[in-house]
């Protein structure tokens, strides 16, 4: 499958060309019929002699109709370029010829018609054609002379298509759809349609998609698709496509809407761009009329040298680095520049000297998008929004670049974030000695960590550890200052009688309250257990040792008493064996050694 645009002058019977080659009048409004001249975009299919089905999109070739002609061409990949033999070059033809240079087509051919009335121009013609053609991708396209009246050349013109068809380029079915829609009527009993060039991707009845439009957004359903006449049950590129909606009215659509994969581009209003055709953007007056794709969206200019530019557009767009566009005057009949976009999330130029750096950093991004630069810029930044933004993020990263997870880091944020890190740790240490170290949402907060799973990779980097929710330096020896002695005092008292816990008033009498009790127990020194109990460390392992002894099951009170103790000492020194797995309850009252 395949889509052809046709583009030239008005009346060199781009119109006719495709009725004969497919059987379909191309022309839908009365008047263009009544007239005899193409206003609106016009829908046909045919098949090859390959058997090959390949559609066309027939633009209009009157001045006053050039918006229509780029709604047609812009997500067409293939044009048909068409010129008179007996009229040969003329002013439609140059502006079709700008627009198929500012939009970069670069596969097609060069169709040279009504060869009966003029057979001894074709040649010069054909010459002529392809002089106003250099510099576009078509200036070397296979060119055929033909009449649509007298059938001449047809057969041969038909076998350039399949030739051209078969060596097009095949864009990728599991891509994410973007539709720009062209039409959008009702069918009774169905209900809104709209109808577009399929570039990329995969369309299917139930798929949800994101409308993107001037007068209505939101999800949508398929309810069905057709092609070339007929239902599908799906559709991949490059296809004409009518979808059936549900969701939305035919008012809410319009040309110029888009229909997309959910999340998978990004919405911008403005873009850093790059001429890449046309006047120079340093001359460009303050307002222009961007096309891109079906729309025409009114457009501020900021100048960033000749060949770059800031778009401020009127209404958001669901743009891509690397996508063409093409620039016109509000109330001008022909193509100004075509530009390719370089960013869709451009910082913003509000400080001196910012518009003269924005512009170095253009000149020096490559199309297609600088996945280093993106990133050093903001420090870090999701592979998904890249990919949204038309930025390939290749397996192997470049230099300075590290994946986690799901995020890429820029090797100076992640020494800066390191840095910061490691005096935020010192500090903590230096103005409270017993710390056990700065939790890990504090960390998180004070580097300004757009994901928590990043702070272990931060934590890694700075050479420091995590230990129970908290982030402290395993080289730093942590003391207890002045509540050093009152600690080592209460050791030694239950290194005498282990199952001995201070009351309160002890502790009170010792100066240690709960802040450094908490400081001994982070550094392995004491061991608190429920209800205010602080006891050593070792003292589990003596209690099991003392219990193994008892007949099992065992009671409290035998516990009590094997381990000279209190109630209120053994009850939570019990229950911490139990979490630990060595003991088991068994009732209310007895317990066993679990072996």
């Amino acid at each position: 499958m395949q889509v052809i645009a046709t583009a030239g002058h008005v009346d060199h019977g781009k119109s006719t060309l495709v009725r004969a080659l497919t059987g379909i009048e191309p022309d839908r409004w009365d008047e263009e019929k009544q007239r005899g001249l193409t206003i609106d975009l016009g829908f046909a299919w045919t098949q090859l002699p390959s058997g090959r089905e390949v559609s066309f999109v027939d633009v209009p070739g009157h001045e006053r109709f050039l918006g229509n002609m780029l709604a047609g061409i812009g997500p067409a990949p293939i044009v048909c370029f068409v010129v008179a033999a007996d009229e040969g070059w003329q002013a439609q033809s140059s502006d079709h010829r700008d627009a198929v240079a500012a939009l970069g087509i670069d596969q097609g051919l060069l169709v040279i018609t009504r060869a009966d009335l003029a057979p001894d121009r074709v040649d010069a013609v054909v010459a002529e054609a392809r002089q106003e053609l250099a510099g576009t991708g078509l200036a070397n396209a296979p060119a055929v002379a033909v009449s649509a009246v007298t059938g001449q050349g047809m057969d041969a013109l038909r076998d350039e298509l399949d030739r051209a068809v078969e060596a097009a380029r095949l864009p990728s079915a599991a891509a994410p759809v973007r539709l720009w829609v062209d039409r959008a009527f009702s069918i009774s009993g169905a209900g809104t349609v709209v109808t577009g060039t399929l570039a990329a991707g995969t369309l299917a009845p139930e798929d949800r998609l994101e409308l993107v439009g001037a007068a209505h957004s939101g999800e949508v359903a398929v309810r069905a698709v057709q092609s070339r006449g007929g239902p599908v049950d799906a559709l991949g590129p490059v296809s004409r496509a009518a979808v059936n909606l549900r969701g939305v009215t035919t008012e809410q659509v319009h040309r110029g809407d888009a229909l997309l994969t959910p999340g998978a581009f990004a919405r911008t209003a403005l873009v850093d761009v790059r001429r890449t055709s046309g006047v120079d953007l340093e001359s460009a007056p303050g307002e222009l009329v961007v096309h891109v794709g079906t729309a025409a969206v009114p457009a501020r200019v900021r100048p960033l040298g000749e060949d770059h530019a800031r778009l401020t557009l009127d209404r958001e767009l669901p743009l891509r680095v690397g996508d063409r566009m093409v620039l016109r005057g509000s109330g001008s009949r022909s193509v100004r520049t075509g530009v390719q976009i370089l960013d869709v999330d451009p910082p913003s130029l509000t400080r001196r000297g910012d518009g003269a750096r924005r512009r170095a950093a253009l000149e020096a991004m490559p199309v297609g998008g600088d996945l280093v630069h993106e990133v050093t810029r903001r420090g870090v930044v999701r592979r998904e929004e890249l990919a949204r933004y038309g930025i390939e993020v290749p397996e192997t990263l470049p230099d300075g670049i590290t994946g986690h997870g799901p995020w890429l880091v820029d090797g100076a944020a992640s020494t800066a974030w390191s840095e910061r890190l490691a005096a935020l740790v010192e500090r903590d240490r230096r103005e409270d000695p017993l710390s056990a170290g700065v939790p890990r949402k504090a960390a998180i907060d004070a580097l300004g960590l757009p994901d928590p799973t990043l702070l272990d990779a931060v934590v890694t980097a700075a050479g420091l550890r995590q230990e129970a929710g908290r982030v402290r330096d395993p080289q730093t020896v942590a003391g207890l200052g002045a509540a050093e002695q009152a600690v080592a005092e209460l050791e030694k008292r239950l290194a005498a009688a282990p199952f001995r816990a201070p009351e309160s008033d002890d502790l009170t009498a010792l100066k240690l309250g709960p802040k450094e009790i908490a400081a001994a127990a982070a550094q392995g020194r004491l061991l608190r257990l429920a209800d205010g109990v602080v006891l050593l460390p070792t003292a589990p392992a003596l209690a099991m040792r003392e219990l193994a002894r008892l007949d099992q099951p065992f009671t409290t009170s035998q516990a009590r008493q094997a381990l000279d103790t209190t109630r209120r000492i053994v009850i939570p020194l019990l229950e911490h064996l139990d979490s630990r797995g060595w003991t088991r309850r068994l009732d209310a009252g007895h317990r066993e050694i679990v072996r």
